[in-house]
């Protein structure tokens, strides 16, 4: 048995393969007369797909293959042409292939309804039934059996609004999608007196309904918290003779709302009706992960083992010399010989472990062109796709935490970036746009880079979105990166309506601070007119740590090595302080905040006197501060140990280490850490205070 699931997920494993050879291949495939290479490489992996499914028993993934196949064989026999409708409706059964594989993984039902509606497409393009573009079936298609409307409870965690996550435009967003009907739990609410503004006691139970509702738009609504600040439960309700059976009534005291724009109008509490059904949001059981690896990596691991094998024995004879003729020391040299190609066999076994988790980051490039074919016909705008450096490698656990920020910065850039095709040309540029995504080495990093040739960011627009929401004053002085910045802030969008795709004002911040949880960091240039580049920093892998160790009083702490810029000792002269509350110090031609790590983490033993210890400078997200320290210890390559996973969350603290005598030392996370001191880079001809944050 146990060697039947191996081969069961190895078959799951090259399907999901095959599913995105002919999901880049349909992309590809122009309407006409048939690509014969292209139809028959996306016929091969059908075929494939359809070939394993009847060894384990996947007669619906067969049978619904069997059709798809037919039309593919079709076209490579040059007995149809493609057209438009059917390529998006055998995109459409990719979409159900994916959904059927996803649950077969996971030992759930297949959604029958979805992969009969959309069979029954493929069967009237075969023969020879009109389908109109409008009338293609999405991921969820409506008929007779599918939902009238879907209940929805949202079981937000205390923290949510300190994420920047407001339950209120949820339900506004939710509201365009049908009508909607809000209660409120509120049997979780504390006394007054432990009652804490900055907490989250309520949960909701919300009542969708409208024959247009897809499932899919109500995810993406709560795409940013679900599974990180709340728990999402989605059922359906089905007809209205099932929901008269299965009434439940509620004991808790509830707050109802109708709502069918944005959430008003208060009324008395009422039972619901409720069907009974499976949570179709519930979280996938874990699967054991796989990768696929180059047969030269496992080779260089056999031959570094078996180097560390000649190398102990090596050792191990020294040890019996040392035993025999104690009073010698020939074996003394020998013994640090050997220690010497220890070392080396151990830092070379490491990198190469470490090797066989890196990934091109193809693997999250290749969801993109999908992405830009749906959002652009969403939009009505024509988008030309442009990937490189796709065989950059990347940690397997960082490709996979890396996809939901790609997918949002790529959409963000058509739905805000691009302009229409009309527009564009009156604006002399050609009517399809570009996006642009490129990887590559810069240092010790990866840069991620996404990049569109469309209106850029309007900073004025900008500037008073964030005064009217009263982020920042009306005569605040912000340069232009610190005004970009503003992007990040939570909650934020100058979308002028709010959209399927975007306007929700969740999104950016959640972006950055994903990828500061991965160690990096992400940046914005643009210029009004000519388009917009985001470029996202990462550190090659997320288990190592190149790093610089510092003392602050008895206390050891590890900094990034990619972020010092530079260590100096301090010139009193150039320090200056601002109304008794920050200091400056004036580096070359700018002046930097100086942050004292010993009052950030309360450590009383620490030096105070700046002349008496190093100035650290380092740099996040183009700004540059200067870390005091008591002195710098040397570097080295450290293995980082999650502090949530085995204590909590510090803030400024990303993680922690063993170092060679037993000791643990804490590895600064830059980004908190500046965050938290709440000043930026100032210019010495025009000094003056704004938040970093």
């Amino acid at each position: 048995m146990d060697m039947m699931e191996t081969f069961r997920q190895t078959y799951l494993e090259e399907s999901f393969e095959g599913l995105q050879i002919m999901e880049a291949g349909l992309l590809e495939l122009p309407p006409g007369s048939p690509d014969s290479e292209k139809i028959n490489e996306i016929f091969r992996a059908a075929h494939s797909i359809k070939g394993g499914s009847g060894t384990f028993g996947f007669s619906e993934i067969a049978g619904f293959t069997h059709v798809l196949e037919t039309l593919l064989d079709e076209m490579r026999d040059f007995k149809r042409d493609v057209t438009q409708v059917s390529i998006d409706v055998m995109l459409a059964a990719v979409d159900v292939l994916r959904d059927m594989l996803t649950r077969l993984q996971n030992h759930e039902p297949i959604d029958e309804v979805r992969a009969s509606a959309v069979q029954g497409q493929l069967e009237d393009i075969l023969g020879g039934q009109a389908i109109k573009q409008s009338d293609e079936v999405s991921a969820n298609s409506d008929n007779q059996s599918a939902p009238t409307g879907w209940i929805i409870q949202l079981l937000p965690e205390k923290s949510l609004l300190q994420t920047g996550n407001e339950p209120l435009r949820i339900f506004r967003e939710l509201s365009t999608l049908g009508q909607l009907n809000v209660e409120a739990n509120l049997k979780n609410l504390p006394a007054l007196h432990e009652f804490n503004p900055e907490e989250l006691f309520i949960s909701w139970t919300l009542t969708l309904t409208g024959m247009e509702v897809d499932l899919d738009d109500i995810k993406e609504v709560f795409e940013w918290i679900d599974g990180d600040g709340a728990e999402i439960k989605i059922e359906p309700i089905k007809s209205s003779a099932e929901n008269e059976s299965m009434v439940e009534q509620r004991a808790t005291p509830t707050v109802q709302q109708q709502a069918t724009s944005p959430v008003e109008k208060t009324s008395a509490p009422e039972p619901v009706a409720r069907a009974a059904k499976p949570d179709l949001q519930k979280k996938a059981p874990q699967q054991d992960g796989s990768i696929r690896v180059n047969l030269s990596k496992i080779d260089q691991l056999v031959n570094l083992v078996g180097e560390l094998v000649i190398t102990q024995s090596m050792l191990s004879q020294f040890g019996e010399q040392a035993e025999q003729s104690p009073d010698s020391t020939d074996w003394v040299d020998k013994l640090k010989e050997g220690l010497t190609h220890l070392e080396r066999h151990t830092r070379e076994l490491q990198e190469s472990v470490m090797n066989i988790r890196m990934l091109p980051v193809s693997f999250a490039f290749n969801r993109m062109p999908r992405i830009v074919h749906d959002v652009s016909q969403k939009l009505g705008k024509n988008i030309d796709l442009i990937m490189e450096g796709e065989g950059t490698e990347l940690d397997k656990t960082m490709l996979e935490q890396l996809t939901d920020p790609l997918v949002h910065i790529v959409r963000n850039s058509i739905d805000h970036g691009i302009e229409s095709p009309d527009e564009r040309l009156k604006l002399g540029k050609p009517a399809k746009g570009m996006v642009k995504m490129a990887a590559f080495h810069q240092g010790g990093n990866i840069l991620i880079q996404i990049t569109d040739d469309g209106a850029g960011i309007n900073l004025d627009k900008l500037k008073q979105k964030a005064i009217d929401k009263g982020i920042i004053d009306i005569d605040t002085n912000l340069s232009k990166d610190e005004l970009v910045d503003l992007i990040f802030h939570p909650g934020f969008s100058t979308a002028d309506v709010v959209s399927d795709v975007s306007g929700r004002g969740v999104g950016m911040d959640v972006v950055r601070r994903n990828i500061r949880g991965l160690g990096g960091s992400v940046e914005v240039q643009t210029e009004r007119g000519k388009g917009s580049i985001f470029t996202i920093r990462l550190p090659l892998t997320l288990a190592i740590l190149d790093g610089q160790l510092a003392s602050v009083g008895s206390q050891t702490y590890v900094f990034p090595l990619v972020s010092i810029v530079e260590s100096i000792q301090v010139d009193k002269s150039l320090v200056k302080g601002i109304a008794g509350q920050a200091e400056l110090y004036k580096l070359r031609d700018q002046y930097i905040p100086v942050v004292r790590l010993h009052k950030r983490f309360g450590v009383d033993d620490a030096k105070t006197d700046l002349t008496d210890g190093l100035l650290v400078v380092v740099e996040e997200g183009g700004r540059r501060s200067g870390i005091f320290v008591d002195d710098l210890l040397g570097q080295q390559q450290v293995v980082i140990k999650s502090l949530e996973t085995n204590f909590m969350k510090i803030s400024g603290i990303a993680g922690a280490t063993i170092l060679g005598d037993g000791k643990v030392a804490l590895i600064i996370d830059i980004a908190e850490a500046l965050t938290s001191h709440k000043l930026s880079v100032v210019d010495k001809k025009q000094p003056h205070l704004v938040s970093a944050a």
